[in-house]
This record gives C-alpha cells, structure tokens and sequence, in this order.
C-alpha cells in the first residue's frame, strides 16, 4: 500500500470522524436545550382571625402520571402525555401542597400552618389526594385544564377524620400555547383552593 493511499484513507477517516461528532454535539445540545419552568399563584385570601392551632398539610398523593414535573395533557379519556415545551418547577403533587400551605398561611385562621417535615405537633393534619391535574383536549379540538383535590381533615388529638371533602374547577384555555394552558391550570387552581382553604378554616376551628 502505497504512502498516497494510506494518506487518502486517513483523511477520509479524519471526515468521518468530524461529522460524526458534529451530529453528536447536535443531539447533546439539543438535549440540553432549556425548557420552560412554571409555577402557580397561591391564594390571597382575605385574612381571618389567627387562632392557636396547629395545621400540618401533608404531601399530596396521586396516581403514577401525576408524580412528575411534567405537565400532564390527556387526548382522550384513555391516553396521557406530557406538554414537550415546558414543565412544572416541582413534581404536581409537591407543587399543590406547597401552594395548599401558602394559602393556608396567607388566610390565617390557624396558629401555625406548616409541612409534615416541620417538626410540628399538629391539631389538625391535612391530607391531600390529588386525583387530577391535567390538561384536557375536546372533540372538536378545545382544550380545558382539569383540577381536583380530595382533602382530608384529620384531629391528630384521637386520629379521627373530622370531614372530607372533593374539591374540582375546569377551565378552558385560551389556545393550545404552553403559556395558555399553563394560565387556565392557574385559575382552575385557584378556584379549587379557594374552596378548599375556605372549608379548612371553617372545619378546623
């Protein structure tokens, strides 16, 4: 083999070499492409008189397609997915029980209002069941943001369920946009917790 064709080979391996990598470095960058992180407003509720009791929300449960920072979006009744251009900044369950207990602390009513790992002795201990938090998607093309909550109230005092309750909203969204959808789970949101704020206080006084 002469030196000419060793060289030839070389330099085509060299190619090879180059544009394989390049469609390597494509796919890292595209992997690491920044997506969209959104939260949700918890409620403002108008304050009512502080009592000296202890509220301790604890971490929502839900089913398997709900445990995830992904925004949840069902075709049809028998088929979930997830939006590809943006995300929760927290996994749903986490991201309600944080905005369950911001609202808890905006409205007052309770002594103290915190998470199951706060190292409270609670009254009172909320337990929260997410059943939806979802995007839904109409025949005729029309998408409306589904929210529904099964709240527990628990008196820590004999561990007897004091009530409990379904919580629901659906809102329509504007447009199928990520931003759209991601307003119509803020309100939706907000209507559920509003109620549910609303009957906390009134059960646990």
């Amino acid at each position: 083999m002469t030196n000419e064709v060793m060289l030839r080979r070389a330099l085509i391996m060299i190619v090879l070499l180059a544009v394989a990598g390049c469609g390597a470095l494509g796919n890292v960058t595209e992997a690491a492409a920044p997506t969209a992180a959104f939260t949700l407003s918890p409620v403002a509720a108008e304050q009512v008189a502080a009592g000296s009791r202890h509220l301790v929300v604890r971490e929502a449960t839900a089913a398997g397609a709900l445990m995830s920072d992904r925004i949840l979006i069902k075709p049809n009744r028998l088929q979930a997915e997830y939006l590809s251009d943006g995300r929760w900044t927290d996994p749903a369950p986490l991201l309600v029980q944080s905005l369950l207990v911001q609202s808890l602390q905006n409205a007052g009513g309770f002594g103290l209002v915190g998470r199951n790992d706060d190292g409270l002795l609670p009254d009172y201990s909320l337990l929260v069941d997410l059943r939806d938090f979802q995007a839904e998607v109409a025949a005729e093309g029309a998408i409306s943001v589904r929210v529904g909550m099964i709240l527990t109230l628990v008196r820590e005092e004999d561990r007897r369920i004091a009530d409990t309750r379904r919580f629901e909203a659906v809102v329509a969204a504007q447009s199928d946009g990520v931003a759209d959808i991601v307003a119509a789970f803020d309100a939706a949101l907000t209507r559920a917790l509003t109620e549910g704020v609303a009957w906390t206080l009134a059960q646990g006084r």
